[in-house]
């Protein structure tokens, strides 16, 4: 499944370029372009990295990484 429609990248391209250490976004896209052209797939990077686009006040406060899974029992 694609990821960035932009450059063509897959949810597996993103996986590898997570498992070899990219951990951010921003990382990705030095990677393989994600996410810096119309900036659609951002949100999706995020949640394939584990992070949620809008982490809640108290899972950021605790200090601790956030998942997508974690936001779904805070909501």
């Amino acid at each position: 499944m694609y990821v960035c429609n932009c450059f063509g990248v897959t949810e597996t391209q993103v996986r590898k370029h997570a498992a070899d250490g990219a951990c951010t976004p921003r990382q990705i896209a030095s990677a393989c372009k994600a996410g810096t052209d119309c900036g659609s797939c951002v949100r999706r990077i995020q949640a394939l990295l584990g992070r949620g686009a809008y982490p809640t006040r108290g899972l950021v406060d605790e200090g601790r990484p956030v998942r997508a899974e974690q936001l779904d029992e805070a909501a």
